[in-house]
């Protein structure tokens, strides 16, 4: 079977149009936070830190595949990891797009190796809900701090653990579905489309692929946490582990919900605001922003748009 990437017409345009868009929102807000303050961080932090935040960052994605892979499994589908890590990362170009909707663009990918697109949009939802609870789990760990916050901390664990539990269980989705099939009107038309996605998903949702999965996401999103605590040490701040972990997950959690491309503006603002509420000069807490940023979102949309566009270069050659 061909091993194919490829987008044409309106599609590819779109994908280049989304990050082309993005990098430049992100140009300008690296030109408000200043060049000389950017420049100073990466001095600070050296060569030598710069690698190993983005070998952190290789860990993150390197993990999600090996979940993605759990998730194609589970449908029936075994895609060789050659092309299905191509895949996968090619799907990194439209990371900047409002939620990562557009990191669905692996479905249209995957299509040539027989997968349905219920099947691949399935396995999407499925990642975006355990990346959700796994920065979930990893805010809730910096509430630690706070001992006036535990009983907060506990109501968040359970509320994760029963959503994990009801996703677990058909026969309750199955009820939703019922639910909601007599309904009308342009919105419960959308909103009752959501169980027949839980239904389909529920392949990735048995008990024990759900505690694997949230697991291997929370050492993935653990391990940009640490890039981020370093990165912070090696610019002179002095704040726990697990208030870097707080400040990273609480952002990644207010991108998401803004969204905006990639979670742009809204994550950073927050990771900002709370740096400096913490102490730390207002011109170094966006230079560490836009540092961890580069090294983490911005990695993984160039990894993306390299295997895309060599994908779709292969591809046109060989036609």
């Amino acid at each position: 079977m061909s091993e194919a990437l490829y987008l044409s017409g309106w599609r590819y345009r779109a994908v280049i149009l989304s990050v082309v868009g993005a990098a430049f929102g992100y140009l300008g807000f690296s030109l408000w936070a200043g060049w000389q303050a950017v420049g100073s961080a990466v001095a600070r932090v050296g060569m030598g830190g710069i690698v190993l935040a983005l070998l952190l960052s290789l860990v993150n994605y390197g993990l999600r595949f090996l979940r993605w892979q759990s998730y194609l499994r589970a449908f029936g589908h075994t895609v060789p990891w050659w092309p299905s890590l191509r895949i996968y990362l090619a799907g990194f170009a439209l990371t900047t797009t409002p939620g990562k909707a557009g990191e669905a663009l692996r479905g249209v990918l995957l299509k040539p190796w027989g997968m349905p697109y219920p099947q691949s949009f399935a396995a999407f939802f499925s990642e975006r809900l355990s990346d959700l609870f796994a920065v979930v789990l990893l805010a809730l760990f910096g509430l630690t701090l706070y001992p006036n916050a535990w009983p907060l901390i506990g109501l968040g664990v359970g509320l994760v653990v029963s959503g994990l539990f009801v996703l677990s269980q058909r026969r309750l989705l199955e009820r939703l579905l019922e639910l909601f099939s007599w309904q009308h009107g342009a919105v419960l038309g959308l909103i009752k489309h959501l169980p027949q996605v839980l239904l389909e998903a529920q392949r990735c949702h048995r008990l024990e692929m759900l505690i694997g999965a949230t697991l291997l996401s929370v050492i993935a999103w653990s391990a940009e946490a640490l890039a981020f605590h370093w990165i912070l040490q090696w610019m002179g701040a002095e704040n726990s582990l697990a208030f870097t972990v707080f400040v990273y997950a609480l952002s990644m959690l207010a991108g998401a919900l803004s969204f905006m491309p990639g979670g742009l503006g809204g994550a950073e603002a927050l990771m900002v605001t709370l740096l400096v509420w913490k102490g730390m000069p207002n011109g170094d807490a966006v230079a560490a922003t836009v540092l961890i940023r580069l090294v983490t979102l911005w990695f993984a949309v160039g990894i993306g748009a390299v295997f895309l566009y060599f994908g779709n270069r292969m591809v046109l050659g060989r036609g």
